[in-house]
């Protein structure tokens, strides 16, 4: 009996605390309504912020530009491994390298490429400047360093001679770097195990945001096949030299032959020391033909084995005017500059009659 009155006593105490919790809100309710003239002029007053904030700020425009690398991973190598082990050298697998697709990104974000993409003449309206004097132009930098006199007269040469440029200069491009790096660069990969990389510049001028993805990509692509394909060029040139020099002395040796012969020509058989010269410079002639036959089979392997090496940038998507625009839209600004003036309101006499009670 006891039990069942303990049971029925919770379930009168529940429903008491719930019929409080209506009132309560109830109350707090009505509170807020007595306040609907302060909660909707302050609500009014944060829309009419939100379409001036929407006014003033301007509008960014987003590049894009998709690519794809692509290398021969298997000709060339096992080519070298097969030459390799002809000689009885074991080089292994091979595998891996320094630019995976991780490394790529990394490059292009890079203090080196970012500069030499800002840095490169462009022609902007007949005129010749580059991209980092356009960036300082349409962010007016120039009215933000009105204080700092010295920065005023920055200008960056078109010769792009990053080894000439002085203190201010540096100073200047890495503010803007990490500028650029920060809020304007973006680099997507949207799968790891395909080599499909997507550049996005977002800047205040639309011109910019397509010239510096350009520019971004053309400098990475060089980088990245000069780097590559750096040692079987030298090979190439190496042998290129040595097969030159080869067939100059190949030419010389047979005018020699020539020359001998006239010396010796209806001489007495009897004097056959007369014609040691002749048979010396034949010996030259087939020697040198000997080592050209097979600089000229080395060289043309080396083109070969150059091709293969060569990576391949190959443009999927190029940034198209007119580009992709950002800008908030009016409607939108007004109705959440006013959602949040009026919800802090609300917040605010909530607290506020909370803070009363408690005193």
């Amino acid at each position: 009996m006891t039990k069942m009155t303990d049971e029925q006593q919770q379930i009168d105490n529940d429903e008491i605390s719930l019929k409080e919790l209506i009132q309560k809100i109830q109350e707090w309710f009505a509170y807020l309504k007595t306040q609907w003239k302060l909660i909707i002029g302050i609500a009014a007053i944060g829309g009419l912020i939100g379409l001036t904030i929407a006014f003033i700020i301007k509008p960014t425009y987003k590049a894009n530009m998709t690519f794809v690398l692509e290398e021969d991973k298997g000709v060339g190598m096992s080519g070298a491994l097969g030459l390799a082990s002809s000689f009885g050298f074991d080089l292994g697998a091979g595998g891996g390298g320094m630019f995976t697709n991780n490394n790529i990104i990394e490059l292009m974000k890079s203090r080196h490429v970012v500069e030499k993409a800002l840095l490169n003449p462009i022609t902007i309206d007949n005129r010749k400047s580059n991209l980092i004097d356009f960036f300082i132009d349409f962010n007016f930098l120039r009215n933000k360093w009105m204080k700092k006199e010295r920065y005023l007269n920055v200008k960056f040469p078109l010769d792009n001679d990053r080894q000439n440029f002085t203190i201010l200069q540096d100073t200047v491009l890495q503010v803007i770097y990490n500028d650029i790096v920060k809020n304007n660069l973006k680099i997507i990969q949207k799968d790891k195990k395909v080599s499909i990389i997507t550049i996005e510049v977002t800047s205040k001028n639309e011109l910019f945001s397509k010239l510096f993805c350009e520019q971004l990509v053309k400098e990475t692509s060089d980088f990245y096949i000069e780097t590559k394909s750096k040692k079987a060029r030298l090979n190439v040139d190496i042998l290129q030299h040595q097969a030159d020099s080869i067939r100059t002395e190949l030419n010389s040796a047979i005018t020699g032959v020539a020359t001998a012969s006239d010396n010796v020509y209806n001489l007495n058989p009897a004097l056959n020391v007369k014609r040691t010269p002749s048979t010396r410079r034949q010996v030259d002639v087939q020697a040198n033909t000997a080592i050209l036959t097979q600089l000229v089979a080395q060289l043309e392997l080396s083109k070969v084995s150059l091709r293969k090496e060569t990576p391949l940038v190959q443009l999927i998507d190029r940034p198209i005017l007119p580009l992709e625009k950002d800008k908030t839209g009016k409607l939108l600004s007004l109705l959440l500059g006013g959602f949040l003036a009026g919800f802090l309101t609300v917040i605010y006499l909530v607290l506020g009659r909370l803070f009363k009670n408690m005193v």
